[in-house]
């Protein structure tokens, strides 16, 4: 009995694990490809890629945190709560602050964002830059349609 259950743990564990390393790896992957796609788009030159990444990653992580950080609140809540239908006026007052409040964060993020790399790489770039995100979102969003088995059926 305590093999059978050790067995079982064990096999959680490392299921849990794999699929903890497979979501890593699926986002480094789509990580790397944006990279590429970017570079691809953007034709920097050695001395623009040499001060333009360093301040996109961070660029990056910072909106990355602030995306997360609201997430987890509302997900926090909607868990406590149960339900979004539960949700108290009070707290879903406070949510819908929170976006606002992130909506101008994302906006000083990218704000920014622009004024450090204004020196570094041309306008025209920068622009190239904004659309190259946009199409790459796109992109990305039909292949994971096409490849997403239809679960509505």
């Amino acid at each position: 009995m305590k093999k059978t259950i050790t067995l079982l743990f064990i096999s959680l564990f490392f299921s849990l694990t794999i699929n903890s390393q497979d979501r890593k790896q699926g986002r480094n992957k789509i990580k790397a490809l944006k990279l590429a796609y970017i570079s691809g788009q953007l034709e920097l030159t050695t001395r623009e890629a040499q001060k333009f990444w360093p301040i996109y990653n961070g660029y990056q992580k910072e909106q990355y945190n602030l995306r997360a950080t609201h997430r987890d609140v509302l997900k926090k809540a909607i868990q406590k709560s149960k339900s979004v239908n539960n949700l108290s006026e009070e707290v879903s007052k406070s949510i819908i602050n929170l976006k606002v409040n992130h909506y101008k964060k994302e906006y000083e993020i990218q704000k920014n964002f622009i004024k450090n790399i204004e020196g570094i790489i041309s306008y025209k770039k920068i622009l190239k830059l904004q659309i190259a995100e946009r199409e790459f979102g796109r992109k990305l969003m039909k292949k994971y349609k096409r490849e997403r088995p239809n679960s509505r059926n």
